[in-house]
Parts: C-alpha cells; structure tokens; sequence
C-alpha cells in the first residue's frame, strides 16, 4: 500500500493551494499504526488520547503492565516513550482521562484512586515528575466516570463526575489554583448518572453530557448558567436507553453528542441541539451494526463530526465514520484495527489527520494508536501557490512560493523538524538529514496556511 502511495507522489506534482478542500476517499489511504502496534507494558484499559500543543500524541490509561496504576505515555518519532515514570499513581486507579494545559502546555491526568477512598486525582507532569493538582483524593467520595477539560476562558482545570457522595449523581469541580471547588452545587442532576462527557462552549460555558438514570437511561446534556446547572433542551432526549455518551462542538458552536443508541439495535447516534431541541444529525442508527465506546471529535479543517468505536458487526474492530453533510460515511476502511477493541479514543492533529486510540486484542491488549494517511485540508488561492521540487528528492528541496512566511516541514505525526523564514520567491532548504520518508511542507503567513507533501529518498 505505501509503495502504491510513494508512486502516486512521484507521478504527480506536489502543488497545493491554499482555501481548497482536498479529502479523497481512495484506496490510496489508509489507517496506519503510529508506532508499534501494542506499545504498552501490558494490558491498558480507560485509554485517553489527546494531542500536546507542540503536535505529538500522548495516550493516558490503566495499566496492567504496572499493577492497573495510571500511566502516560507520548510518540517522539519513532518509539512511544514514558512521559515520567510509568504507573505514577500512587494505588491501583480507574476512569483516567487526559487534557493539556493551555496556560503550560503541560498534560494533566484524572483519575480514581482504587483504594479504600475511590475519590478523584488530578496530576500534571512538571517536566520532571508527576504532581498533585490540589488535594489528592478531592472528591466527596467515589468518583465515576472523570472526565477532564480546560476551560477555554480561564485556562482552569475542570473534572466532572458521578459522584457517589450524591448517590451518583453528577458533580463538577474546577482547581482555583490552591484548591478544588464546587461548580454549582453537587450532585446537580435529577438522578444517577453514567458515562460522563464534559465540554466547554467556545463562550466558556462548561456543559456535561450523560446516561441519565432518571429519565429512563436516555442521554441528557446540562450547562452552567453561571449560577446554576440547567438542562439543554429536554432531558433523556435520546429515542431510547442510551451508553457512551461523548460530548464536543462544533465550530459554530453547537453542542454535539455521540452515543450508542439501544432504540437502534446499539447503533451509533448523533445527535446537536438546533436552540431549542435535540436533532439528529444525518439518520439514527447509522452504523452497520451495534457499537459501543464511542468517542466523537470535529475536524479542525472542514468542521464536520467524526465517531470512532468498537465495531461489533466487523467483529468488534474499530471505525470510524464522519458526517459529510448529507451521510456518515466511512473514513477509510470500517473495521480497520488488527483485532477487537474497547476504550476508543477519537482526536485531530493540527493538519486534520484523525487518530485513534484503543485497547488492541490484536495486541495482547495492549495500546494500540492508528491514524489515518490522507490527505490534510488543503486551501486555495492563487497567490499562496506553493510549489516544491525535485521531488522526490535526496538533500535540497526548492520551495516556490509567493507570499513568504514560515514554512516547516513536519513528520506524519505532526512534528516539526525542520523550521524557516522564506522571504524569497524561491528557497532551499537542505534536509539531507532527515530519514527516507513522507513529510509534509506547510507554508503558513498572514492570508493563509498552505500544506504539500514530498518524498525523501
């Protein structure tokens, strides 16, 4: 398959454009693995993916490899690496879930410690060690379900919860920067609560999605209004019982939630609240079968929802599907993971690429990180021409371009490598130390971004 790729290079002329949305469905492009498949010490559960500023994955989780203590680790390139040491949790934990910073750019990990208390964690690593946010063990009691976000306001740590201090019912707290505080009262919702998912509006209102077990099991989505937790339009608006619930959205600002939906025969839904009710979006139940672990993300580049999860009709492989404005369609191959999955992971990088995160029964259950190859959104204008030759090429590559800026040539994970101011209509760059292999060439300056990809013999 990559040959087939690197002959499709070769053949055609990397020009690219900005403003132009370039999103094929080919053979061509696939779902490969980011590292070695399986990469953990042994096997992991509750795995969370999500992406440091400077473009490199880190995968959070429960690891077996290290006594089910929480363990982050990051891809440098070419190895998955620890990010401190592996199983830093002090006891055996549960329901990680993993955010970076916006202030430090430093990942930050909730957690529940499985010991006699079962309260909420949160650590962020200082470069050096993993540390406590706060208090360890912050919560009132048990804590279910963390879910860990950054308010985009106020740069603040947020962790939503059930919260068995309220009979499991659902509880936010934020860090004020010496101590954990309630957000609005605890244990606001009407009932218990399952499988929470906690989002901020780009206004910087936090809202929590979850498996409501006061209305019948059906999915309700509440915001903070400042003073109180309010419902978002009905609550259970879900058609049925409901699991899985994930919450992000989308650019405009609507609020978005993926679920699998046990009125569909445990098909996948999406569902966004249109401002005064909850709408499908495309058909209910449009997976071929029933699924569970959802995990839905928007693309930075052309906006649309995307859902990945355990695909139990290709045998419980992983999918994913994307909403293309009319129809989920599948983004590559449905059911493209080595084997079974659970606790998918779905996030972008900065060049639109979709990653997934998973436990790998293909792997001895191990984590397993895939990400699609295609090609990135691509814009167009005819001033931001960029053109990039010979390629292939073994150690000059010429950059044409007009406009100048800052062009950078990164891996296929997003890092960069090489950096450089063009102030001239043509430039070379020297790049005789990289590896053999595929790199894209952005281009970025005030009217746009501009991406190309060249082959380094």
């Amino acid at each position: 398959m990559k040959k087939l790729f690197y002959l499709f290079m070769v053949l055609f002329p990397v020009v690219v454009y900005a403003q132009q949305n370039w999103v094929k469905s080919s053979p061509l492009y696939e779902w490969v693995n980011v590292g070695n498949a399986g990469f953990s010490a042994g096997y992991c559960t509750n795995v969370s993916l999500a992406f440091s500023p400077s473009e490199q994955p880190y995968v959070a989780y429960i690891d077996d490899g290290n006594n089910q203590r929480t363990t982050v680790m990051k891809y440098e390139g070419a190895n998955w690496v620890n990010v401190g040491i592996p199983g830093f949790s002090e006891v055996p934990s549960a329901y990680t879930s993993l955010a970076f910073s916006p202030s430090d750019g430093q990942p930050y990990v909730a957690y529940t410690d499985d010991n006699a208390n079962l309260k909420a964690t949160v650590k962020k690593f200082d470069g050096t060690n993993w540390v406590n946010v706060g208090m360890a063990n912050f919560s009132a009691g048990y804590a279910y379900y963390n879910s860990l976000a950054f308010s985009p306001t106020d740069s603040l740590p947020y962790v939503a919860y059930g919260d068995l201090a309220y009979a499991q019912k659902a509880t936010v707290m934020k860090f004020e920067g010496t101590s954990w505080v309630n957000v609005g009262n605890s244990g606001f919702s009407a009932g218990v609560t399952g499988w929470t998912s906690l989002a901020f509006s780009p206004s910087g209102q936090p809202y929590v999605a979850y498996l409501d077990d006061a209305n019948s099991h059906k999915a309700t989505v509440m915001k903070y209004d400042g003073t109180n937790w309010v419902n978002v339009g009905m609550a259970g608006f879900s058609a049925g019982t409901c699991e899985c619930t994930s919450l992000a959205f989308s650019s405009s600002g609507q609020p978005y939630v993926a679920f699998v939906d046990l009125a569909y025969a445990q098909k996948a839904t999406v569902m966004k609240f249109e401002g005064t009710s909850w709408m499908n979006v495309g058909n209910a139940g449009f997976s071929a079968g029933s699924v569970y672990y959802t995990s839905l993300a928007f693309s930075p580049y052309d906006g649309q929802p995307y859902v990945a999860y355990m695909d139990a009709g290709i045998t419980g492989n992983a999918t994913v599907m994307k909403f293309d404005g009319n129809n989920w369609v599948n983004v590559g191959s449905p059911g493209f993971s080595a084997g079974e999955v659970e606790w998918t992971s779905l996030a972008f990088n900065s060049t639109g690429q979709p990653y997934v995160a998973y436990t790998d029964y293909g792997n001895s259950l191990k984590a397993t990180v895939m990400y699609y190859d295609a090609p990135t959104r691509i814009n167009e204008e005819q001033e931001s021409k960029l053109s990039l030759y010979p390629n292939p090429t073994s150690d000059q590559i010429t950059i044409a371009a007009t406009g100048g800026g800052q062009v950078s040539i990164m891996n296929l994970d997003g890092k960069e490598l090489i950096t450089s101011q063009i102030t001239e209509p043509k430039t070379q760059l020297d790049i005789s130390n990289l590896p053999s292999g595929v790199y894209f060439v952005r281009l970025t300056n005030d009217k746009s971004v501009v991406v190309g990809k060249i082959i380094k013999n």
